[in-house]
């Protein structure tokens, strides 16, 4: 993984020390709260309903054990034990202290890590697939461009003010694991038999009150020019996005406004200027930092194992364990969902016992994945039965990884101010309802994802069975969608009728999927099932023929 230099390190103490004396003057009355807000953003601090909220990055997902023992730290020491790992592969803290915020930005920066750009206007956390550098679908490391483009948006001089904030996603695998096709911008590595490796350029995807898939605007990129053609997209959007409506100021507005062909010849014209500039890598550079994310010392090892014959540990196997591109090893999800938890929630001993299992038997790293869960990237084969037992003894040992317990929810009416209704019970409810592991691998693969409000947090949009909260004459209502996915063949979920009351959505839900399974063909997972039978039976199911 990328190690600090010393610019990273000058860079992230020089800011801690500044923001230091901003919270002084703030408490000190020196300056307004609305003086103070825009400073507190761009250190990743919010204010939500009932107290401050510190979001911290972790770039493309990936923390050493180290990291995670400090955050677990900073969750027992300045917060309530705890913190949520989010769905743009970060982590929050629901309850610091403003007084204590420079302290926490000083205790990150210990570890190398910070909280910039986690908020405001600007280019934020570049995600990447949680199996990056693992996976054995993959044919290119994604982590290694995510991490080039962390180096070049951070604090960009032309792009911290953008008209509204901007998201970046990269894939290098067959299966989308990052979900390009709804960022503002997609990156999927691709070879080309002639010219080598290089990317589709995926533009104006987007989630919240206008739910968009990306376009295509560039089908092959070269490798050298990814800094160069990312920089003429900015500047188009940084020029053109619409800053005198919020709400019209996604990129995905912007190529919709000018149409996607106006949209490519202008990112093409700017970057004919540009192209040839500083910001062509050379491939040296592109060697310098692939060098940062060279494989483990992988040992020789048997690729077939003999397991104990335990129903429950092969279900574990069956969903969070998935192939590795190196013989004898594995990849390890580990779902943070146990029953009646709260999606993305982690105790500070969780931390640490993770930690310790990563250093034991994943070199000591882990990953943060879009769904809120954690990865450990490199397990022996011969280790995961002893891994499963550790997780259980923590209760992290769900094996429900891919199926309709392993639920993304954001934080909702409990914490958050723009939220309508409160999301986390309903996870826990339908959590519960579901809490038979040997019913969830029977009804297979299936997402399900919960908004609190329209700014779609929780990816509500892209789930198989998408539930967004509202506010309907002063009551949390439910509206269900149907039919979306993030992945190669992402898609909108569509709204299949009218709002569930808070008492009404976990059995809506449980509806949804006995309809599901009185018409499905053998072996079909729910979205193929769908795809084939469409609303309708779901519909009647719902609300009867009326």
């Amino acid at each position: 993984m990328y190690q600090y230099d010393s610019i990273d390190r000058q860079l992230v103490d020089e800011r801690v020390s500044q923001f230091r004396d901003q919270v002084e003057r703030r408490i000190a009355g020196e300056i307004t709260e609305d003086e103070f807000k825009p400073l507190r953003l761009m250190n990743g601090l919010y204010l939500q309903l009932h107290a401050y909220m510190l979001r911290v990055a972790i770039p493309y997902g990936i923390l050493s054990s180290g990291q995670l023992r400090q955050l677990a730290y900073i969750a027992e020491r300045f917060d309530r034990g705890y913190g949520h790992f989010t769905t743009r592969q970060n982590i929050q803290f629901n309850w610091p202290k403003l007084v204590e915020t420079p302290d926490i930005l000083a205790a990150l920066a210990e570890v190398d890590m910070h909280a910039i750009q986690t908020s405001g206007n600007c280019i934020r956390n570049t995600t990447t697939d949680q199996f990056a550098g693992a996976a054995a679908d993959e044919h290119a490391d994604a982590r290694i461009y995510a991490e080039m483009i962390r180096q070049w948006s951070t604090l960009h001089p032309e792009f911290s003010f953008l008209p509204r904030k901007f998201k970046i996603a990269l894939n290098g695998a067959a299966t989308d694991r990052a979900a390009v096709k709804v960022h503002d911008i997609g990156l999927n590595l691709v070879q080309d038999e002639k010219d080598g490796l290089g990317f589709e350029v995926v533009v104006g995807g987007g989630l919240g009150r206008t739910p968009v898939i990306g376009k295509i605007i560039r089908g092959y990129l070269p490798e050298a020019d990814l800094l160069s053609y990312l920089e003429a997209i900015l500047r188009v959007y940084n020029l053109l996005g619409r800053r005198d409506n919020k709400y019209k100021a996604r990129i995905k507005i912007l190529v919709n406004e000018t149409g996607v062909e106006e949209f490519t010849r202008l990112v093409e014209a700017e970057w004919q200027g540009i192209k040839d500039g500083p910001l062509r890598l050379p491939q040296a550079e592109i060697d310098r930092i692939r060098d940062h994310f060279a494989a483990p010392a992988f040992e020789d090892c048997e690729d077939r194992v003999a397991y104990p014959d335990e129903a429950d540990f092969n279900r574990w196997l069956d969903s969070n364990v998935s192939a590795h591109k190196q013989t004898g090893y594995a990849i390890v999800t580990i779902s943070v969902k146990p029953t009646g938890g709260i999606p993305g929630d982690m105790t500070a001993a969780q931390m640490r016992a993770v930690a310790d299992l990563s250093d034991r038997y994943s070199f000591g790293e882990i990953r943060v994945a879009h769904e809120q869960n954690l990865v450990l990237p490199h397990v022996r084969k011969d280790r995961l039965y002893v891994v499963w037992r550790a997780l259980n003894d923590i209760d992290l040992g769900a094996a429900n990884v891919g199926l309709i317990g392993d639920i993304i929810a954001c934080p909702g009416l409990d914490y958050c101010a723009l939220a309508n209704a409160r999301s986390i019970p309903v996870a826990q409810e339908i959590s519960r309802r579901f809490n038979d592991i040997a019913r969830q691998h029977d009804v297979g693969a299936l997402s399900l994802n919960i908004s609190g409000c329209i700014n779609a947090c929780g990816h509500h949009h892209v789930a198989n069975i998408g539930i967004l909260g509202v506010d309907k004459r002063g009551e949390e209502y439910y509206q269900v969608t149907l039919g979306g996915r993030a992945d190669q063949r992402a898609a909108i979920g569509q709204i299949v009728g009218r709002a569930f009351s808070a008492n009404e959505i976990a059995d809506a839900v449980e509806t949804i999927v006995e309809t599901y399974l009185s018409e499905r063909a053998a072996d079909e997972s729910f979205i193929d099932t769908y795809s084939r039978i469409g609303q309708d039976p779901f519909k009647e199911a719902l609300y009867g023929t009326d």
